[in-house]
Parts: C-alpha cells; sequence; structure tokens
C-alpha cells in the first residue's frame, strides 16, 4: 500500500503506522497495536490522542479498559476538508495582515536603493517586483536581451507572459542582434508585446530591465546575478538609450 498520499495530507509516520495497525486490528487495546505499528508504548497513547482529535480514531470502555478503533476510512475526505476551511482561514487572516506588515515594512525600514540577488530565484524574485509596482496599462522595457538562453528561462518567461497578460500591462522588448526570428515572432505573438531587434550589432550576455523609477541589470547565466537600483534619474537615463534604440530598430514580422 502506497502510504505517501497520507504523508501529504498531514499525517505524521507514527500515526500513519498506529492508525493502518487500528485498520487491520478493528477494537484493540494498546497493547496489540504498539506490536503491530512497531511504535514505543510511550508514544503509541499520544499518536492514539492526536488521532482522536483528528477524528480518525475513537475509543470504547469495556471494564475500566480503552478500546481504540479506527474510524471508517471515509473519514479522512473529512479531515481533508476541515483542513482546507482551516487554510482558507488562514489565508483570510493573512490577506488583512500583509497590508499592514508592508506598511510597517515602508515606514520602518530604509530602502536600499541597490539590491543584489542571485541564482534563477533571484531572478524569479527581481522580476515578481514588477507587478509589485505597474498597474494596468503601464509597460516595462527590456534592453539587449541576449539571443541565447536556457530553456528553463524561455519556459519561465512563458508563465511570466502569461502573468502580465493577466495584469495588464505591456512590454517592448530589444533583443540581441543574433536572436533567432522565431524567438522574436513568439515574443510578439504575446499580447500586448512588442520585440524588436537591437538597432546596433552588439552581443551581450546580461539585459537590462525598466520600469517606473527601477532599472535592473541582470546576468542569465549558469550562476545567474541581478543588480536592482531604486532611483529615478537612472531609470529615465536608461530609458533615453531605450528610446532611442526603439526608434531605429526593426521589428521581426
Amino acid at each position: 500500500m502506497d502510504v505517501k498520499i497520507l504523508q501529504n495530507i498531514g499525517l505524521t509516520d507514527g500515526e500513519i503506522k498506529v492508525y493502518l495497525a487500528l485498520i487491520k486490528l478493528g477494537s484493540s487495546t494498546t497493547g496489540p497495536i504498539t506490536k503491530i505499528s512497531n511504535v514505543s508504548a510511550s508514544k503509541t497513547y499520544s499518536i492514539l490522542e492526536r488521532l482522536m482529535q483528528k477524528g480518525l480514531v475513537s475509543y470504547v470502555i469495556k471494564e475500566r479498559t480503552r478500546y481504540y478503533q479506527a474510524e471508517d476510512p471515509s473519514k479522512l475526505k473529512e479531515y481533508i476538508n476541515k483542513k482546507e476551511e482551516d487554510l482558507q482561514k488562514q489565508k483570510e487572516e493573512i490577506d488583512k495582515l500583509i497590508p499592514q506588515l508592508q506598511l510597517q515594512k515602508k515606514l520602518g525600514q530604509s530602502k536600499n536603493e541597490v539590491q543584489i540577488y542571485k541564482g534563477f530565484k533571484g531572478i524569479q524574485t527581481i522580476t515578481d517586483h514588477i507587478y509589485l509596482k505597474l498597474k494596468k496599462g503601464d509597460t516595462w522595457y527590456n534592453i539587449g536581451v541576449p539571443s541565447y538562453q536556457s530553456e528553463k528561462y524561455h519556459n519561465y518567461w512563458h508563465e511570466d507572459h502569461l502573468k502580465r497578460i493577466k495584469k495588464g500591462i505591456k512590454s517592448k522588448m530589444l533583443f540581441n542582434i543574433n536572436t533567432p526570428k522565431e524567438i522574436i515572432k513568439n515574443r510578439n505573438s504575446y499580447k500586448d508585446c512588442e520585440a524588436k531587434y537591437m538597432p546596433i550589432p552588439v552581443e551581450t550576455p546580461s539585459w537590462i530591465l525598466i520600469y517606473k523609477d527601477v532599472t535592473v541589470i541582470a546576468l542569465p547565466s549558469d550562476n545567474p546575478i541581478a543588480i536592482e537600483i531604486e532611483n529615478e534619474q537612472i531609470s529615465k537615463a536608461f530609458m533615453e538609450y531605450f528610446n532611442a534604440f526603439w526608434k531605429i530598430a526593426e521589428k521581426e514580422n
């Protein structure tokens, strides 16, 4: 029997062993339960108590002795439903707490103008920041997107474009000159995304992302690193470069 599903719904190894022992035994005192489950007697009582709290085990008293029994296995579904209800309540409570924490963070901490992120997760984090600042109708801009990126990046950008589209945000991208045409066509196939070739024959491994007062310089290599700069003057300066390149760039149809 594959018991991983029982682990996945939150039962510990000890709880699974005791529960399955009761399924086999039917009504039983702790002695046989301990023997079949191979769980120490000192732990059996506390495990039985937890299983009772979860609604999976009950007991009756016969001649001053407790006889434990597993509830009908359908109770597992009720247990999952209860967990889902509790999780939904926790989500609602977190939704109320997040704005308070964000306000405290904004008021109580001085934000660094420059932050460095490393690894693929760092690239994902820095990209997620876009959606904290941009709203429907806003645009982010990309300069010097490398001609080659590994498949995991292409898969991630696909998911990110779907997220961007859902939020109604636009994008403009300038790819390095050696980028395959199919990649340019692919990016242009997404709603509100315009992709063009850089108008000058440069090939850089890094790309620059600009939106609002943020500039990101990223190197999506085997050891990715990204630098996020929050400074209005710097972002305006890079936007001047972007606009100049964009005006003379050609779009691949």
